[in-house]
């Protein structure tokens, strides 16, 4: 089976070593990224050859992709809202086109698995974020995935539904396929609709454009930061990202409307969680 050790560059991200000056100043860096931008990014945490084995990994399981094409507004919603004007960001779609490899496609052992459940990996993201423990997404199809990007796919502006996102690229496209964000464009308390319809239609103000490169782990905060991957070029190669999604409490499955869109099913467990499930804010989604 594969070992962390395999995965992960311990000498860079000492994980294994949690109460070392070094893994302390790793962490820091983390927080004082996401203080400042809500977004940390951790160079060459994956190592490269272990970028290969994740690569091979996808490949592998592409042909479970559920690819899918909406036009939607930043809230994945599709529909017209009659109570907003029509120039108004809730009324405002856009394309989405892009795929993921559902969680139940992942063979149990593998790199990605290894690399999503080591618990020093949740252990260093909890102590990045200043959360005291962090669980696997335990959702069937959304805990581990991959989100594919073929040529000419875009995933267009949107907000994530959970707090934060942790990704690793594996497969960079050769043009466009760059993720872009701008950071903390809303609040709980307070949609920002003035400035979210000026990035839609155009303002390049605030937005930030990551250098991410294959083996990179970017801790994110979508949910409160409009962010998207720009199209991939006709011409380039496939653009391939792991996912890692983690939540604070255990057992935690995901919505049901969203697990439709993103992997065209759900499963009974998407059913139940949808009946139990509280809300932690108002905003649209």
């Amino acid at each position: 089976m594969v070992a962390l050790h395999d995965l992960v560059d311990l000498d860079r991200y000492p994980l294994h070593e949690p109460e070392g000056a070094a893994y302390v100043a790793v962490v820091d860096r983390a927080r004082a990224q996401l203080a400042d931008t809500g977004c940390a990014l951790n160079k060459d945490f994956v190592r490269p050859e272990a970028v290969s084995v994740l690569a091979a990994e996808i490949e592998s399981n592409k042909v479970d992709t559920h690819f899918s094409r909406q036009d939607i507004n930043p809230y994945f919603h599709t529909e017209v809202n009659p109570d907003f004007p029509p120039d108004h960001p809730v009324n405002t779609f856009i394309e989405r086109s892009s795929g993921f490899i559902p969680g139940d496609s992942w063979e149990p052992g593998c790199a990605n698995e290894v690399l999503f459940r080591a618990p020093e990996v949740a252990r260093f993201l909890a102590d990045c974020l200043r959360i005291p423990e962090l669980h696997c997404y335990a959702d069937p199809l959304a805990g581990l995935t991959s989100n594919i990007l073929d040529p000419g796919q875009q995933f267009t502006w949107h907000f994530d539904t959970n707090d934060f996102a942790v990704t690793v690229l594996v497969q960079e496209a050769e043009a466009g396929g760059s993720f872009e964000y701008i950071p903390a464009i809303r609040s709980a308390d307070d949609e920002g609709f003035d400035r979210i319809a000026a990035a839609l239609a155009g303002d390049r103000t605030d937005v930030v454009s990551l250098d991410l490169r294959p083996g990179d782990l970017q801790i994110f905060k979508g949910r409160y930061s409009l962010h998207r991957v720009t199209r991939v070029a006709e011409a380039s190669r496939p653009r391939h990202a792991a996912i890692f999604a983690y939540t604070e409490q255990a057992d935690v499955i995901g919505r049901v409307e969203r697990t439709r869109q993103l992997f065209g099913r759900v499963l009974p467990e998407h059913e139940a969680a949808e009946i139990a499930r509280v809300r932690g804010d108002a905003l649209l989604d």
